[in-house]
């Protein structure tokens, strides 16, 4: 459990100067109009989108295999929108650390749902939400946090200057934070009937997964561990669509648990899960993280990576 992230004297040494004059800059920008952080955030995007070759050619692929339908150009135009966003979750991540709260409420759109919260916990439960790797998710966990207050599983940052950062920012909406390796912590707070936040759309390997249909892509590798969690008889599983207009407002809404889950049938039920992140994304597909390799990782070690 970590409930703060305590300043250290050793972060004021030459090995974080350069991560100060980041989170500085960042800093300074959360202060101006959101409408200009956007576009600041848009431009930045269209750097990465020229620059950084290899996360653009990830998402070319990426965006290719999941909707082959769509024609060559708005393939691109969708990967351009996507460096876009990529660039403005930059920015928005200084909006979720820093913005007070008054800032935050008026950055909401709506939020609905949270009724299907308070059903679980009377019944004695915890709520499992499944949550996509959306850019702007800093920012929707913070605007989460102005209806309810959840546990965050995540990794620990590798720079210790980061992870103060990160964590303390992330404690402005979040009760208190769990790291990935600490599954007893995360069935605790399920068994102490808390919303537990937990992304499991990420290509985490071979070890605990199924290879189940994502998109277009009928073999993807989709980890199992969801349904470790899910399965404790102290809580409901249930997922959460967010998205960000183009007034710059934040929309998130808490779909109802999943019946009969899990069910027994590993594939079937990771099918589920691949299904409403789909649900997730397709409220804004510009919006999701489509730099990951989601299909690294191939039924036939011998297959060709779809990203050479």
């Amino acid at each position: 459990m970590v409930t703060s992230s305590p300043f250290k004297t050793s972060f004021l040494g030459p090995r974080y100067w350069l991560t100060w004059i980041g989170v500085l800059f960042l800093y300074l920008i959360s202060w101006l109009p959101q409408k200009l952080q956007l576009t600041m955030g848009k431009l930045l995007g269209r750097l990465v989108y020229k620059f950084m070759k290899r996360r653009r050619h990830i998402a070319q692929v990426n965006i290719k295999l999941c909707f082959p339908q769509m024609s060559e150009a708005d393939q691109q135009a969708l990967v351009l929108k996507n460096m876009e966003n990529t660039g403005i979750a930059m920015v928005e991540t200084g909006m979720a650390w820093w913005w007070p709260q008054w800032r935050a409420q008026k950055a909401l759109g709506s939020l609905k749902g949270l009724e299907h919260f308070e059903r679980i916990q009377q019944s004695g439960k915890g709520v499992l939400l499944l949550v996509p790797h959306v850019l702007h998710l800093e920012m929707a966990g913070r605007l989460m946090g102005l209806g309810c207050q959840g546990i965050g599983f995540y990794r620990p940052h590798n720079n210790p200057l980061m992870e103060y950062f990160t964590t303390n920012g992330r404690l402005r909406s979040n009760e208190y934070l769990v790291g990935k390796k600490d599954v007893k912590g995360l069935l605790k707070a399920l068994k102490n009937k808390k919303v537990c936040y937990y992304l499991p759309d990420q290509d985490y390997g071979r070890n605990r997964c199924e290879f189940v249909p994502f998109y277009a892509v009928p073999d993807t590798a989709t980890t199992t561990g969801t349904l470790m969690f899910a399965g404790s008889k102290h809580c409901e599983t249930m997922s959460l669509i967010t998205r960000r207009d183009e007034n710059g407002k934040y929309h998130l809404e808490v779909l109802p648990e999943l019946e009969n889950f899990p069910s027994g049938d590993n594939k079937a039920d990771v099918t589920r899960v691949n299904q409403r992140i789909e649900q997730s994304v397709n409220a804004a597909p510009e919006q999701y993280m489509w730099l990951h390799r989601r299909f690294k990782t191939r039924p036939d070690k011998n297959t060709p990576s779809f990203y050479k």
